[in-house]
């Protein structure tokens, strides 16, 4: 299965779906027809799709929001951001909370999400990054919280990921100097799970993925759930899902 829409290419090969920001004129930028597509996309995977591959094309994961969106002489490109703001605050609230069902979508617990980053992910790509489950960068690569420095927030369901990866202090140093993060200081503090020469991201993404789908889909897919939900709750709560969790696993293995 393939489909081209605006932007980005979405397949289905066996129980890995992809999804391929294609834009590399723009250094695969991003604007809201994409995340559209991408929502609709993730939401509708069949339940056999066990891993979710998001990437960038030629080299370059993502350079963030397509900036014609926020160009105040370019009113008439759809999902322009100055148009918005002719609408009541609630409305502007509604619609940023359209744009974020992909990344929401990203951390769905039915499959594991692995960002692949290669070149930079900046601003929106970084946050689709962070939305992703796991994270392999080549060691060339960057990321960047970019919004501080345009005058904005980060928006797109980036911070509450970027703060359960690297910590609360970290998270705001990171975002409040918008500054550029390196692939050894992302593996370091725990943003990456693997870092590798760019040469190597395909074979390091294909033995990654050939372990995550090694097991049962149901244990795995019911260990995602726990360990998703685990910082929302209490000990006594999570103590309670694990061993809910396992009644279901043992009479499935066991037989009973």
């Amino acid at each position: 299965m393939n489909m081209n829409e605006p932007g980005v290419v979405l397949s289905i090969d066996g129980v890995v779906a992809t999804v391929l920001l294609d834009r590399p004129d723009v250094r695969n930028a991003q604007h809201p027809a994409m995340w559209a597509a991408i929502a609709g996309f993730l939401e509708s995977l069949p339940d056999e799709v066990r891993i979710v591959v998001v990437r960038g094309a030629s080299g370059t994961f993502s350079a963030g929001l397509d900036l014609s969106l926020v160009d105040p002489g370019e009113t008439e490109v759809p999902g322009s951001l100055v148009a918005t703001l002719a609408r009541s605050d609630q409305e502007v609230i509604d619609l940023i909370g359209e744009y974020q069902r992909p990344f929401a979508a990203l951390a769905d617990p039915r499959f594991i999400s692995i960002a692949v980053i290669d070149g930079y992910a900046i601003g929106a790509g970084f946050q689709m990054a962070l939305a992703c489950d796991l994270r392999i960068m080549a060691e060339d690569a960057w990321v960047c919280m970019k919004e501080p420095a345009l005058g904005l927030v980060p928006d797109l369901a980036g911070t509450k990921p970027l703060v359960e990866a690297v910590g609360y202090g970290r998270a705001l140093e990171i975002c409040a100097t918008a500054r550029k993060v390196g692939a050894a200081e992302a593996e370091r503090i725990g943003l990456a799970q693997s870092v590798v020469p760019s040469a190597e991201l395909d074979s390091t993404l294909t033995d990654l993925v050939g372990s995550l789908v090694a097991h049962d889909a149901t244990a795995v897919r019911r260990t995602h759930e726990l360990l998703a939900a685990a910082s929302s709750r209490s000990l006594d709560e999570q103590r309670l899902a694990e061993r809910t969790a396992q009644v279901g696993r043992l009479r499935a293995v066991l037989g009973r």
